[in-house]
């Protein structure tokens, strides 16, 4: 029996979010621990667990997030791997980078800037809990995002500041929609 099409469409299961640790964050200012604590992800030691990889926020990846993985994320989750951003940006890249490579799809956040205490106002800075709102909001859970950063400092203010940016990225379909999204926004070449 075909549906007449008034059936209404069930809803989508919340996507995985997946969080790997390195410990090297000052605990109380660590928003990945937080959300583990509050259940709002979860912790995992490496991506190959015998389950579909995740896509795996990197942003040394070359391609960016667009709406494109969205059956990947709805597949394998979300992973993004808590490190501090002064000692990932000296080694060129997260720890254990070829391990990852083999479980993951490797996409990076488009540019965006960052509400957190600790890079406010600087592009592409994102702290853990931002860099998640962020991926839910360019994958087509709006909702998502706004549940994932809710109860954090300048909680609004993040997806304020960017909805537009974050409005364009959305509707890009393919890496290269986005990659023109980011050139558009800010006005690189």
């Amino acid at each position: 029996m075909r549906s007449s099409g008034n059936t209404p469409r069930r809803p989508s299961r919340p996507f995985r979010l997946l969080v790997r640790l390195e410990g090297e964050d000052h605990p109380k200012a660590c928003t990945g621990r937080r959300l583990l604590r509050w259940k709002r992800a979860v912790r995992i030691e490496h991506a190959g667990s015998g389950l579909p990889g995740p896509i795996v926020l990197d942003p040394y990846a070359p391609s960016p997030l667009s709406l494109a993985d969205r059956a990947a994320a709805e597949a394998g989750g979300i992973l993004i791997v808590d490190c501090s951003w002064n000692r990932l940006s000296a080694r060129g890249g997260y720890p254990g980078e070829e391990g990852r490579r083999r479980h993951g799809l490797r996409r990076r956040l488009p540019m965006l800037v960052a509400a957190n205490p600790q890079h406010y106002g600087r592009v592409a800075q994102l702290n853990t809990v931002e860099a998640f709102a962020a991926a839910l909001y360019i994958l087509g859970r709006t909702r998502e995002a706004e549940r994932v950063i809710e109860g954090f400092r300048g909680e609004g203010e993040f997806l304020t500041i960017n909805r537009g940016r974050l409005d364009r990225y959305q509707r890009s379909r393919t890496p290269d929609e986005a990659l023109l999204a980011e050139r558009d926004l800010f006005r690189t070449t």
